[in-house]
């Protein structure tokens, strides 16, 4: 009998401890928990269109498989989600963001000094989109090319004083030979869009063309599509001149290089410096597999979503060498980023 009894203790033991071991501390603590994704602009704007479609993939396949919270948190071009996110949420994985795409080059360049967050201690959970990034104009708009923006005066639509549109149009004005003026304090991209048919404004830019109509062909009969900024060029939009290939000399290769890799990273998600690795790392996994999943591909197409995801490690490898670019290079990328003050006003100022 006391054999026997030994022989069910062991058998209870072995039991405890293989149970033990297969527990998951990821799964334990997500289970029961919220996720909140704080959206960095307001509802109906590629951003939260894009943050919406993968809330609730990103939870499927996270393991404890926690309720996810969206909460838009617009303003300041995307650094009050970013700051709330890195300095006053909680730093244990239950905190996520997409990130404004410029902000790598603007920490990079130093031309945003509200960033206060070091972008090298965020960890990078994965980028959903490389798309390039669109400027475009109404058909009523006497500027049908870019070339035609130097000989008149363009106005243009942005969203914050540091957004990636502002960027970008300083660099054309200052090397290009442009003459495109901002009208910026927009709240999203549909707001933008609105201030084109009131006639506000002619033209803005998108890093998703394929939310402007339901389909292609009918974008490209709606708007005239001036320059396009990226690694290459977008197979729709072939005809759209790649800004990399206007360069004139090596010194004006190297900025529109410079640009091109910042510009891809579209979709950024990050949490936190702080939340624990193995919670990162569940994080990464849970990202990747939803970019894979047959369902959210589905969804992303019904809505026009480009999606050409990032692994977070290859991500943060792109980032810190945007960070750690050739001072040279660096220099002459915010020489040419510098905006005219005459080149832009406030929205309701005009």
């Amino acid at each position: 009998m006391l054999h026997h009894a030994c022989r069910a203790a062991a058998f209870l033991i072995a039991i405890a401890i293989c149970s033990s071991a297969m527990a998951d501390p990821v799964a334990d603590f997500y289970r029961g928990k919220s996720l909140m994704f704080y959206i960095r602009a307001a509802p109906g704007g590629n951003y939260d269109v894009y943050s919406r479609a993968l809330a609730p993939y990103l939870t499927r396949h996270l393991p404890g498989n926690p309720a996810i919270v969206p909460i838009n948190m617009p303003g300041g071009g995307g650094l009050v989600a970013l700051n709330y996110v890195a300095n006053v949420a909680p730093k244990d994985g239950t905190a996520i963001t997409m990130m404004t795409q410029s902000f790598p080059m603007d920490q990079a360049l130093g031309l945003d000094k509200s960033l206060k967050v070091d972008l090298r201690t965020l960890n990078w959970i994965g980028n959903m989109s490389e798309t390039n990034e669109f400027f475009f104009v109404s058909k009523k708009s006497p500027t049908k090319t870019w070339r035609d923006a130097r000989d008149r005066v363009t106005v243009m639509a942005a969203t914050g004083s540091g957004s990636i549109t502002m960027e970008l149009v300083a660099m054309f004005n200052n090397l290009l030979g442009t003459k495109f003026r901002i009208i910026f304090g927009y709240p999203s991209g549909p707001d933008m869009s609105l201030a084109m048919e009131r006639g506000e404004v002619e033209g803005r830019s998108t890093s998703n063309p394929q939310v402007l109509a339901p389909t292609i062909g009918e974008v490209i009969e709606k708007y005239n599509f001036l320059l396009q900024v990226g690694l290459r060029k977008t197979p729709q939009f072939a005809q759209t001149p790649l800004l990399s290939d206007l360069a004139r000399d090596e010194t004006q290769r190297s900025v529109f290089n410079f640009i091109s890799k910042a510009v891809v990273i579209a979709r950024p998600i990050v949490t936190n410096a702080g939340a624990p690795s193995e919670r990162v790392a569940a994080l990464r996994r849970a990202f990747d597999a939803a970019m894979r999943d047959p369902d959210f591909l589905a969804d992303a197409a019904k809505l026009n979503l480009e999606i050409a995801s990032t692994r977070g490690e290859e991500l943060e490898r792109l980032v810190n060498g945007i960070l750690d670019a050739p001072p040279a290079v660096r220099t002459e990328v915010a020489r040419a980023m510098q905006m005219r003050p005459d080149a832009m006003t406030p929205q309701g100022a005009q």
